[in-house]
C-alpha cells in the first residue's frame, strides 16, 4: 500500500492548527478546485472524535463521493480519519500535530489502498501517489496561510 508523508511548519499555536486542519470550512476552501462539497454528516465547523462526512469532489474529471469517519481524536496531538465508503479500497489519514516555541508541526500520513488490483498498482505508479501528494501539499499551504496570516479568526469564528 502506498504511504504518503507531508510535513508543514507553521507559525501558529498548535490549537489553531490542529482546528483548522479539521475544520470542514477550511477543507472546501483549500479544495475549491475540485468543487468538494460536504454533503451529509458533519458539513460544516469542526468535526470530531466518532464523527462522520461525506464529501462529493470532482477527480479526474468525475465526481465521486468519500465517506470517512475521525477514528482517533487526541487533542490538539492527533486525529486519524478513515475512510468507510468511497472509491479507494481503503484510505487512513493520520494528522499529527508538534509544538515547540516558535512553530506547530503538522504532519500528515496517508495510506491508501487503490481499487481493480494490479491496475490500480499502475495507476498509482504512474500518477496517483503525485497527484495525492500535491493534493495534500496544496491543502497544507492553505492551512498555512490562514494560520499565519490571522483569516483564522473568520475561519474557526474567533
Amino acid at each position: 500500500m502506498p504511504a504518503i508523508q507531508v510535513q508543514t511548519h507553521i507559525q501558529a499555536p498548535i490549537s489553531c492548527v490542529f482546528d483548522l486542519a479539521r475544520s470542514i470550512d477550511l477543507h472546501k476552501i483549500s479544495t475549491s478546485h475540485t468543487n468538494e462539497e460536504a454533503i451529509a454528516g458533519v458539513t460544516s465547523g469542526l468535526i470530531g472524535g466518532g464523527e462522520t462526512v461525506t464529501w462529493r469532489a470532482k477527480h479526474f474529471g468525475v465526481y465521486q463521493k468519500l465517506t470517512s469517519k475521525i477514528t482517533e481524536f487526541d487533542p490538539p496531538y492527533l486525529f486519524v480519519d478513515e475512510m468507510q465508503k468511497g472509491i479507494f479500497k481503503s484510505l487512513r489519514h493520520e494528522h499529527h500535530f508538534e509544538s515547540d516555541e516558535q512553530y506547530a508541526t503538522m504532519t500528515d500520513t496517508l495510506v491508501y489502498e487503490s481499487p481493480l488490483g494490479p491496475l490500480g498498482k499502475l495507476a498509482d505508479w504512474l500518477f496517483l501517489k503525485r497527484y495525492l501528494t500535491k493534493f495534500l501539499k496544496d491543502r497544507n499551504a492553505v492551512v498555512k496561510r490562514v494560520a499565519e496570516g490571522g483569516e483564522w479568526r473568520e475561519v474557526l469564528g474567533g
